[in-house]
């Protein structure tokens, strides 16, 4: 049954996202970031319009935004998976880094050998918690960051696994993580503790690289999208907490990578990654490109909607030009 919110375990009673920006944290060294005001559109469509690159990153040091949590005051977090850290793009447009993975001596990531930092998800006060990945014991799992604190692994993973997309559940007090490599997806204690295998559905197993991967918490349900089949997928959450059977809402997202539901119906947007694509997804399974390479996509990751506003990072892990955030306005 949910459970009522709980306050994560050491993380102290401050206010959120301001302390970090006050706390002077340094700026990445090698970050290229410019600010592009109004960039005229160019393939937008509805129901988005005026895209804009608000920040571009450096691919060389592996600033390659995967997944993205939004802060109240406008700024945006961001896990740059290649360079293992967590990073804020504050509103004046400064990136400042809040976290530095450590690195594991001999990386063994399932499907990708190094170590990677995935999976975002922001609390109410403020905490992040992330994925990390490194193929070995003492490092892969999922950690949590107190804001203008130190990251601190709250559940361990085995080393064979890749988890990725993460959701929050604040109420029921967990936390859900998508494993790209096993193909199943797991549940965790806000408070931390050992990991739970939530959903082992077939539909969420991988055919060759990438199984579940973006996931999210939406209307009594996980929401899964597998890269590999390109397909998204529904588990309802029962009564007692525990996973129903997958069932597919669309298919043919070739590339499928992380999604965000539009307001409060069942309407998404979609990044899908190798087409440097976002495509607007209606319950009913029709879909339209709302964003693409010519309005600055750059093989997006996933995608964040503030208000009136959607984010979305791209990654260039395959155009290796460009890594950006980019940032559009959703019509009301």
């Amino acid at each position: 049954m949910p459970r009522p919110f709980r306050r994560p375990a050491g993380c102290p009673v401050r206010r959120p996202a301001c302390a970090a920006l006050r706390s002077g944290a340094p700026a990445v060294a090698v970050l290229a970031l410019a600010l592009l005001a109004g960039t005229p559109a160019v393939a937008v469509a509805p129901p988005l319009s005026d895209p804009r690159i608000v920040a571009h990153f450096d691919v060389s040091p592996g600033l390659q935004p995967e997944n993205i949590a939004l802060e109240p005051d406008g700024a945006v977090d961001l896990t740059f998976s290649n360079a293992r850290q967590v990073g804020r793009v504050a509103t004046d447009g400064r990136l400042i880094v809040l976290a530095t993975m450590p690195a594991p001596a001999h990386p063994a990531t399932p499907l990708i050998g190094r170590a990677v930092v995935s999976g975002l998800a922001r609390a109410h006060d403020g905490t992040l918690y992330f994925a990390y990945a490194t193929g070995t014991e003492d490092l892969t799992g999922i950690w949590r960051l107190c804001p203008g604190g130190a990251p601190e692994r709250i559940a361990a993973f085995p080393a064979d696994s890749l988890p990725n997309g993460l959701a929050l559940d604040e109420h029921a007090g967990v936390l859900y993580s998508a494993d790209s490599a096993l193909g199943l997806v797991r549940v965790v204690p806000l408070h931390g503790g050992a990991p739970a295998v939530w959903s082992d559905d077939a539909r969420l197993k991988p055919v060759g690289a990438f199984g579940a991967n973006g996931l999210k918490v939406h209307r009594g349900a996980v929401w899964v999208g597998n890269t590999d089949t390109a397909s998204l997928l529904r588990i309802p959450v029962r009564p007692d907490g525990s996973a129903g059977p997958a069932e597919v809402r669309a298919e043919g997202l070739e590339g499928l990578d992380d999604f965000a539901f539009v307001r409060a119906g069942d309407d998404l947007f979609a990044a899908l990654n190798p087409s440097s694509q976002v495509v607007h997804l209606r319950p009913d399974g029709t879909r339209h490109t709302v964003l693409d390479a010519a309005d600055g996509l750059s093989n997006p990751t996933s995608v964040g909607i503030g208000g009136d506003t959607v984010y979305v990072p791209s990654a260039a892990f395959f155009t290796l030009t460009d890594p950006n955030l980019l940032a559009a306005t959703l019509a009301r």
